[in-house]
């Protein structure tokens, strides 16, 4: 599936048979992010912040999964789930967040990640939400997720976070 033809993309509620491709698919997803994270932060810094980051990633992936607090759909692209985004509605009501969304790295490039973006914008606005936020990170790992948001009509706040070994 990879490159850049044009790939037909569905998305549905997220099912318990979803979790494991999820789960792999996140963090093969998750790697060229974290390889800038080493790049930008150092071996220092980085292993004090990330000591064991596929562990830690599976863990917040199974839970926004399971635990009922998050909001999830699947991209599938026939049989094969090729994404997935997590949306949290904070209880008050009037805002929320998309909390995770990753894309197969084979099917990067093909307009998965904004369809699911899109999605989970318009679930939004139709649950009565006003304003939706989306976090990501601003080093070179992220550039395709900062594309990704604003073309789905994000508007970024730049934000810097320093760190420092002790």
């Amino acid at each position: 599936m990879a490159g850049s033809e044009e790939m037909r993309v569905k998305v549905r509620p997220y099912e318990a048979r979803d979790l494991d491709p999820i789960v792999d698919l996140s963090l093969r997803a998750w790697v060229p992010v974290y390889e800038s994270f080493a790049r930008v932060l150092g071996p220092e810094v980085f292993q004090r912040q990330y000591p064991d980051w596929r562990t830690s990633q599976r863990d917040e992936v199974v839970a926004a999964c399971t635990e009922r607090k998050a909001h999830v759909w699947v991209a599938v692209a026939g049989a094969k789930v090729v994404g997935f985004v997590a949306v949290v509605l904070e209880p008050e009501g009037g805002s929320g967040a998309v909390e995770l969304l990753a894309v197969d790295p084979d099917c990067q490039g093909q307009e998965v990640g904004t369809t699911l973006a899109g999605f989970a914008t318009t679930w939004m606005r139709e649950a009565g939400v006003t304003l939706a936020s989306i976090w990501t990170g601003g080093d070179p790992g992220h550039a395709p997720a900062r594309r990704t948001y604003e073309k789905t009509g994000y508007t970024a706040l730049p934000l810097v976070r320093y760190y420092k070994a002790l």
